[in-house]
């Protein structure tokens, strides 16, 4: 009986991983222990990071809300207890493109949020 010995097998996968961790730094882009250990800690990062991102973005738009109320002599829980009692349901994101892009439309907003907190 013939020997079977693998080898193909075993370079298509090194193969495979070193061309994802080509422009990897040092022993990460062709060292295969290296190279698997750094291509699975960036997998977990990236999943981690995926989410991170949604956290990042939220964080932003409410700073961005809260220096436009500032300006209007509001502070940002104010005037979201202010939408929210005056029945205006609008999410953060689009609040914030509306003070960047349209300033009167966002003044407007905020004298009803303050009409609403009398």
């Amino acid at each position: 009986m013939v020997r079977v010995k693998g080898g193909s097998a075993s370079n298509k996968k090194r193969k495979k991983l070193f061309s994802i961790t080509r422009g990897y730094w040092g022993q990460r882009k062709n060292v295969y222990r290296r190279a698997r250990e750094a291509f699975l800690a960036a997998l977990s990062r990236a999943f981690g990071d995926r989410r991170r991102k949604k956290r990042d973005y939220r964080s932003m738009w409410i700073t961005r809300i809260s220096a436009a109320v500032r300006s209007e002599g509001l502070n940002y829980s104010r005037f979201m207890n202010g939408l929210k009692k005056s029945g205006i349901a609008i999410n953060r994101k689009m609040l914030s493109e509306i003070a960047i892009n349209d300033m009167s439309a966002f003044r407007e907003l905020v004298t009803q949020a303050k009409a609403a907190l009398k």
